[in-house]
């Protein structure tokens, strides 16, 4: 596949089967995820490749972080049934990558470049994973970021997570795209 087909019809893919993906392909996306740019040569990733009952480490994050943000006012039956609820979120794929960023003491990089490494590795693995025939989705949000979250994967330091690629074989059509068209977001400046 050409690297521009991949760039514009690569698409989140939210809904995939349950078939597992062999560990040649989840080997090649990992692979495609350390060519990531990264100032000074720092790698500031980390991967972890949940499969099968494996992706309950990301579930019990999941419980966690939604048992710490619950209404104290629930009973236990509900807390238990919302926990049970999130943890679900884990399982929607075969495969779950969580990535994670590791800054580097060095100070001549910023860590905003680390962050900046960290998601061009995911964007490499989405593309991989594309090109490769499988669908994938990249999920954050405010779970991610939960110390919760941080416990669950025992992050260290600065370390955060960045996400989670949700990867199997396509279970839905790619939804339609469209993106403002470049000249309206450039400024060209020759002097």
């Amino acid at each position: 596949m050409e690297i521009k087909e991949a760039i514009r019809h690569r698409r989140s893919i939210g809904k995939v089967k349950q078939d597992p993906v062999d560990k040649p392909l989840i080997e090649q996306i990992l692979e495609a995820g350390t060519w990531a740019p990264n100032h000074c040569h720092t790698e500031p990733w980390r991967f972890w490749v949940m499969t099968g009952e494996g992706r309950g480490l990301l579930g019990r994050g999941y419980a966690e972080v939604a048992a710490a943000e619950a209404d104290p006012m629930l009973s236990e039956e509900e807390l238990s049934k919302l926990k049970s609820a999130q943890e679900k979120k884990a399982f929607r794929a075969p495969v779950v990558i969580a990535v994670a960023v590791t800054p580097s003491v060095k100070p001549v990089v910023p860590e905003i470049e680390e962050y900046a490494a960290a998601h061009a590795a995911v964007q490499n693995m989405l593309l991989t994973a594309h090109a490769l025939g499988l669908g994938a989705v990249w999920r954050s949000g405010a779970p991610t970021y939960h110390p919760k979250m941080r416990e669950a994967f025992s992050l260290a330091g600065k370390e955060e997570l960045v996400g989670f690629i949700y990867i199997g074989y396509p279970d839905m059509a790619p939804p339609k795209a469209q993106r403002v068209p470049f000249e309206q977001k450039t400024v060209w400046v020759s002097e």
